[in-house]
């Protein structure tokens, strides 16, 4: 049996999941408390970072390499281009979302909202909030840029990139950190992918202590 370890408010562990999940790959899953840092965790990844994907004999860590894995070994229901410079716009918004996107946004907002209550390192910084609730709208915008000129995010297919921007804001809708009415076209987006199976395991997360607003789960929000 396959195996992620993982926290369900990681956008990193959720674009694995996803990527899993549209493949039909079947996983188990294995919650993660990974601030805590204890030994047999740091000894699957001595980074002390989650996803971490355990596949027969393999152990695998960074969420941007597994999901590349997946791709070149299961390549049916394909989320990569087979052009090359369709593979680089994939890869140039995976990365947007996995570094500017995460630190202007997902990080001072789950960070503060939820990860401090988790790991009991005090009250949440407002100014952290307050910049990260600044970003998103920045970051919306940008995605309704790119809507606007193409069917998905990287080009006319699904990608890699969608299933990155859609894992960090799925984070963010759970704890009502999105304000889907800034652009019809991103919203329309979201319905869409949210809609899709690969989707349903994520709908479902439940975080104790944190309760998601009614429309998270509701496909048509």
């Amino acid at each position: 049996m396959n195996r992620l370890y993982h926290f369900p408010l990681s956008p990193f562990c959720r674009r694995v999941r996803l990527s899993l999940a549209e493949k039909r790959i079947e996983v188990e899953l294995v919650e993660e408390r990974y601030w805590e840092q204890d030994a047999d965790f740091l000894r699957r990844n001595p980074a002390g970072k989650v996803p971490i994907l355990k596949m027969g004999s393999k152990t695998m860590a960074e969420s941007s390499a597994i999901c590349e894995y997946i791709e070149e070994t299961y390549p049916d229901r394909s989320l990569m281009p087979k052009d090359v410079d369709a593979r680089y716009e994939v890869r140039r918004l995976v990365a947007w979302f996995d570094d500017k996107f995460y630190n202007e946004v997902s990080k001072k907002l789950l960070g503060e909202r939820v990860f401090r209550k988790l790991a009991g390192t005090g009250y949440p910084d407002s100014a952290n909030v307050k910049s990260g609730s600044r970003a998103v709208k920045y970051h919306l915008d940008y995605m309704d840029w790119l809507l606007d000129q193409r069917r998905w995010l990287a080009g006319n297919e699904m990608s890699l990139a969608d299933f990155a921007a859609a894992a960090h804001l799925s984070c963010l809708d759970y704890i009502s950190d999105v304000d889907w009415n800034r652009s019809e076209l991103v919203k329309n987006w979201y319905a869409t992918i949210k809609s899709r199976p690969a989707f349903r395991s994520l709908l479902a997360d439940q975080v104790p202590g944190f309760l998601p607003p009614a429309h998270y789960a509701n496909l048509d929000f």
